[in-house]
């Protein structure tokens, strides 16, 4: 392990164990995103004042472990975006992904553009709307969030997102167990597989970061098509808006 290296405008040093979860090349990235949230992320109210002296651990490192869970080489959306957690970290993280942000807000919608444009992350698309308003348009491999609801109502926005052979994987707490006994009629309803649960960050986070992962029961009964690799064109023709 290398010694602490010194963050950038201002934020101070960079948590160690980031070069355990993100790779070499990517260190700069994520710092600077860092920046970007301790300083604009702040300004705009997108994080509170009170969670920059623990940006890396409770978010940013947080967030960078769900990268265990997700494939190699696969679409992914990120809804209720907010700030860019988890899809703005994926990004840096994992190259490999192509990560979709949805976020209704337009102020969180131009910072998200403003921080992909900055870091350069070619892999980026941002969308402005709510995750239904997608519904029939676009489908990915994995959709993913962080706090956005609990999964009975995560359930009805993502899964009409999910391709066949593809997978809800979102961020929870403790109290995960118990939501998937809530959700039990949603899961149903949908045709979903049981849920798993993963624990995340093992030996890199004080406290590790809990996943549920919801695949289709019978992906031959979902009745909308697979969207072909490398684009994420829906059954009525919608296609991705570029972002700008």
């Amino acid at each position: 392990m290398s010694e602490e290296r010194e963050g950038v405008d201002g934020l101070g040093k960079i948590d160690p164990r980031a070069e355990k979860v993100f790779p070499a090349d990517r260190l700069e990235l994520a710092e600077k995103y860092a920046a970007w949230l301790a300083d604009a992320g702040v300004v705009r109210g997108l994080i509170g004042p009170r969670e920059v002296p623990r940006l890396w651990d409770r978010h940013i490192l947080n967030c960078a472990v769900l990268g265990e869970v997700i494939p190699e080489g696969v679409t992914v959306a990120d809804i209720g975006s907010g700030a860019g957690l988890p899809g703005l970290v994926l990004a840096i993280a994992r190259p490999d992904l192509q990560i979709t942000l949805i976020e209704p807000l337009l102020r969180r919608t131009t910072f998200l553009e403003e921080v992909a444009e900055d870091l350069g992350l070619e892999n980026v698309t941002v969308l402005r709307g709510r995750a239904d308003a997608f519904h029939g348009e676009l489908g990915f491999d994995v959709v993913t969030s962080r706090a956005v609801a609990g999964l009975g109502k995560l359930l009805d926005w993502s899964m009409p997102l999910v391709v066949p052979t593809g997978a809800l994987v979102a961020m929870k707490g403790s109290s995960i167990e118990a939501e998937i006994d809530e959700a039990g009629p949603v899961l149903k309803k949908w045709g979903c597989a049981p849920p798993s649960v993963s624990e995340l960050g093992v030996g890199v986070l004080e406290t590790t970061t809990v996943a549920v992962r919801v695949v289709w029961s019978d992906p031959a009964r979902v009745d909308w098509p697979p969207v072909p690799k490398g684009g994420q064109k829906g059954p009525k023709g919608g296609s991705r808006k570029k972002r700008r």
